[in-house]
């Protein structure tokens, strides 16, 4: 379920309520105001396991008792505690992987799932859990890959020595799939598939990195400038479909010590005032959250953003999705760099870098890889042709 049509009106702003950036006696308040018989409890659950916000919605309305059916209060504390389960599932599993990565001195930084809910949430139990990520040196890859694979994890994707070399330049992301299920771990050396010509250096990341306690271990740790930045071009990827994103950003935003004067500066050398701008706007649009003053002050004025941003509620709202193979997916890529440098650069990294796609459809020794680039273009130029793209 991608989000909510008019039908689902009430059920979103009872998820919109619980989720939202206020104290626990205001958010109380709110959801009592939104709550009737004509809320629809497997609707507003499926809302929410959409956006990745039932543990959320079940802290917010377990305290409620009476005022919520028994039937889905029933199904939020078995969805709390499945959750839960998950969560110290994968700390396990953290546990095992920084200690075999450890003794083989590689270095790397966990983001996103237990780092961040330890970093922003502080309670595991409060994130809907999904894998392990952690962020990697390229030239490391393959140690992690042997590494791990004495844990018993095996890479999604098989490629070729060759098709390997060209991915790590071009591609940004390896999963694992474990023996208790698939894509269980994510390694990455960039947030980005090179193509959107973000060029955020990881080596800066790392030497940024800051120790702090991940699952009862002490490891290194995204600066929370750097999670900021991460997580924002993360969600502007995904063109912020999930509530439990701007939830995540929302929080860390908050923070007093956040340096936002780093983060202006940041932004403009990377050309992402406007995907910032937008993040921000969203919090405050879809769950309340100010925009704090440092950044409106250190964040150029971007007149587009704004309205991107009222575009961008829409999808997350309403039953529209994003084919993100389409054009108009990349169009809205595009539309989110202020500067024309990118744009261009978006699009001809985008033409002319092969993936696995291409391989995938020919298999070529390596003196002939150039040929791919020819492959790709035809390949696009068919999809544009049949509409695809």
């Amino acid at each position: 379920m991608p989000g909510s049509s008019a039908a689902l009106e009430t059920e979103w702003s009872l998820l919109r309520a619980a989720c939202a950036g206020v104290s626990a006696e205001e958010k109380t308040t709110r959801i009592r105001g939104l709550l009737s018989p004509q809320v629809r409890w497997n609707a507003l659950l499926s809302l929410a396991e959409h956006h990745g916000v039932q543990p959320i919605l079940a802290q917010s309305l377990l305290s409620l008792g009476g005022q919520v059916p028994a039937e889905a209060l029933t199904t939020l504390k078995q969805s709390y505690q499945a959750n839960l389960h998950k969560a110290l599932f994968l700390s396990r599993e953290f546990i095992r992987i920084v200690d075999r990565l450890s003794k083989a001195d590689i270095e790397f930084i966990p983001y996103k799932g237990l780092a961040l809910v330890e970093a922003v949430y502080g309670d595991i139990a409060l994130r809907q859990s999904g894998d392990i990520d952690l962020l990697i040196h390229a030239k490391d890859l393959k140690r992690i890959r042997e590494a791990v694979g004495e844990l018993g994890y095996t890479p999604h994707m098989r490629l070729s020595e060759d098709e390997e070399a060209a991915y790590l330049k071009s591609g940004y992301e390896c999963a694992f799939d474990g023996t208790a299920g698939r894509n269980l771990l994510e390694v990455q050396w960039g947030i980005q598939p090179r193509f959107y010509a973000v060029d955020l250096d990881l080596g800066e990341l790392f030497r940024r990195a800051q120790m702090a306690r991940v699952a009862s271990l002490e490891v290194k740790s995204l600066a929370a400038e750097d999670l900021f930045v991460v997580l924002a071009l993360h969600a502007a990827k995904h063109v912020w479909g999930r509530l439990i994103w701007l939830c995540d950003l929302a929080r860390i935003s908050s923070l007093p010590t956040l340096d936002w004067k780093w983060i202006g500066d940041r932004a403009q050398k990377l050309g992402i005032v406007r995907i910032l701008r937008v993040t921000l706007l969203l919090a405050q649009k879809l769950l309340g959250s100010p925009v704090p003053a440092p950044a409106v002050e250190n964040l150029p004025e971007d007149v587009p953003a704004g309205r991107l941003a009222e575009e961008v509620e829409i999808y997350i709202s309403d039953e529209k999705t994003y084919d993100v193979e389409s054009l108009a997916y990349f169009r809205l890529m595009l539309r989110l760099r202020e500067r024309r440098i990118d744009q261009v650069r978006f699009v001809s990294r985008f033409v002319l870098t092969p993936g696995p796609g291409e391989w995938a459809m020919m298999r070529l020794p390596k003196p002939l890889f150039p040929l791919y680039r020819a492959l790709r273009i035809t390949r696009l130029a068919g999809r544009m042709v049949s509409g695809r793209i």
